[in-house]
């Protein structure tokens, strides 16, 4: 939805192509600031993962390009180019990094109240797992998320 919502918004809004790629930069940064706190607080550096967008939005910056007489094939198409591309890029990333739950149990910090503890999750059940829950929200929600970004109506 970050990607979505503010790619589309600066590329309809300010008319340049390219927009949803520095967008997607600059997320990136911010994920990279993150990890760097995280870091700081005694986690391993690869504990936060930095999220895969840049890719998902170059396909987005051509499709503006090929469909700036139309927001709406703009909305449509986009939308489900960045919906499907999302979760594959971001799922082939989490593929190649140590899995952040296991980190977060194998480095706790001593500093947290009990009622905050975390419990030991169920690992391998993939239907239960947040990252299939957000790849599958991602995909689904982009194209409507893509129209909110647009300020669409219809009325």
């Amino acid at each position: 939805t970050m990607l979505v919502v503010g790619a589309i918004y600066y590329m309809l809004f300010t008319g340049v192509p390219g927009t949803a790629t520095y967008y997607a930069t600059i997320t990136t940064i911010y994920t990279w600031v993150a990890k760097g706190a995280w870091f700081a607080l005694g986690y391993p550096y690869d504990f936060v993962v930095t999220p895969v967008w840049i890719p998902s939005a170059m396909l987005l910056d051509p499709t503006y390009w090929a469909t700036r007489r139309n927001k709406h094939a703009a909305i449509i198409i986009g939308g489900t180019l960045v919906g499907l591309s999302l979760p594959i890029f971001i799922m082939i990333n989490l593929l190649l990094v140590r899995d952040p739950l296991e980190m977060a149990f194998k480095y706790p910090r001593p500093t947290l109240p009990p009622y905050m503890t975390p419990i030991e999750p169920q690992v391998g059940k993939f239907y239960n797992s947040p990252v299939a829950l957000g790849s599958g929200a991602g995909a689904v929600l982009s194209v409507p998320i893509a129209a909110l970004g647009a300020k669409l109506n219809t009325w």
